[in-house]
């Protein structure tokens, strides 16, 4: 087995069907993710019901995020990945056979949504691993870079041509796409040739307490690296408003902003997340190069709060577009600058438990939370309110974020962050 980096990505065959597995289960995964709520949507027209879609995606983390983290740090990281693929095809794949045998019900979409993220939160804890190991810890931002840039791109096309399809194909006969997708995926993984983990041997048995004990060693080091704490911190509060605010998209397509679920000006509105998020995720290595990740997450935090609240108050689906784009991308660069950062700083031993210790409590409890509550607020106020009420706590973020210790890590002056 082959142990060579090509010094290019681009030319690195290795990375080459890795970069396929994720555009693959991307694109998949982003027609589920309109597709789901407008199914629930349609069928139930409940407010809550379609926010608890969005509350799911994220709820799996809280409860198998740690365990699955920990595990993979144990296990075969690409037998993982291809393990979970395979399973999320067959779960993904029993809406569309349920809704053509006309047996589909709102319990149906609601306990896969569930179940697919749960299995999911092993393949994420593997992946986290992973790719450090694969392409070596100086080239993790621009593979995170190369990844999330076809991720983005993927937003741009996908929305809108799954908003014109859902004009006149139901939404569960679109998710056989991300079914097909995961085990595109899966087979993609199983071609990568180079080793995705290091060594196990010597590791103590898999039991009950080691696996606590592992958790425990992930844990202590996201709370003791002030770098890695703090930006879990401050994502977990983007996510929050994040949350709500997604949570509400549907709705407020429909109801404020007079668009519908489906047809191009839906796609649109959805779609130019994804422009701003191609920018954010090209910017991030020639970022680098000019200031350290500490100084990216303050700068670009503001701008995120900021356009959290503005979007919301659109006056209509142009202007929408537009406040979402610009929003993407400071949203965006947050996040990747976060993972990059951590998967650089975390000993290749934590790589899985650590992130996703830090993706269960920003996406796990902010995003979860930010979904339900959003949904409440809207169910209340109405989608507009709910969602202006949500980006508002995006601005604690911004406090938080600047009288913390990244302000001294930007500058160099806090040597726990090294």
């Amino acid at each position: 087995m082959t142990t060579v980096r090509p010094d290019r990505l681009r030319d690195d065959p290795d990375f080459r069907r890795y970069w396929l597995a994720r555009a693959l289960s991307i694109t998949g995964s982003m027609v589920t993710a309109i597709a789901l709520p407008v199914l629930v949507y349609r069928l139930s027209g409940s407010t809550v019901l379609t926010a608890l879609v969005t509350a799911l995606e994220s709820a799996p983390y809280l409860l198998t995020g740690l365990f699955a983290g920990a595990l993979a740090d144990r296990w075969n990281r690409r037998r993982v990945m291809i393990t979970a693929d395979c399973v999320n095809a067959v779960l993904v794949g029993s809406v569309p056979v349920a809704h053509l045998l006309g047996v589909l019900t709102i319990a149906h979409v609601l306990v896969v949504a569930f179940t697919v993220q749960s299995v999911y939160t092993f393949f994420d804890g593997a992946n986290f691993g992973a790719l450090p190991v694969l392409v070596g810890r100086a080239r993790v931002a621009q593979a995170n870079s190369a990844v999330w840039t076809a991720s983005s791109l993927i937003e741009l096309f996908v929305p809108p041509l799954t908003g014109l399809t859902l004009a006149v194909l139901d939404p569960a006969s679109l998710l056989t796409l991300d079914a097909l997708s995961f085990a595109a995926s899966a087979f993609a993984v199983r071609g990568i040739v180079r080793a995705m983990s290091e060594s196990r041997a010597g590791q103590p048995p898999l039991r009950p307490r080691v696996v606590l004990t592992d958790i425990g060693d992930g844990l202590r080091y996201l709370t003791h690296h002030a770098g890695v704490r703090t930006m879990t911190i401050v994502g977990s509060i983007q996510s929050f408003a994040g949350g709500g605010f997604m949570a509400l998209i549907v709705v407020w397509c429909d109801r404020v902003l007079h668009v519908g679920t489906s047809g191009l000006r839906f796609g649109l509105v959805w779609g130019t997340w994804g422009i701003g998020g191609l920018i954010a995720a090209l910017s991030l290595p020639r970022l680098l190069k000019r200031m350290p990740p500490a100084a990216i997450t303050l700068y670009a935090l503001p701008v995120s709060a900021l356009l959290g609240v503005l979007t919301p108050l659109s006056p209509n689906w142009v202007a929408a577009a537009v406040a979402t784009l610009v929003w993407g991308s400071a949203y965006v660069l947050v996040i990747v600058n976060a993972i990059s950062y951590r998967q650089q700083v975390t000993p290749e031993k934590l790589l899985g438990r650590v992130n996703t210790a830090g993706r269960m409590l920003s996406w796990g409890v902010g995003w979860t939370l930010g979904s339900v509550v959003g949904g409440v607020l809207g169910n209340a106020f109405g989608p507009r309110t709910g969602m202006v009420l949500m980006g508002l706590c995006g601005c604690v973020g911004v406090v938080f974020a600047w009288t913390s210790p990244l302000r001294r890590i930007a500058a160099g002056h806090d040597t726990q962050a090294v």
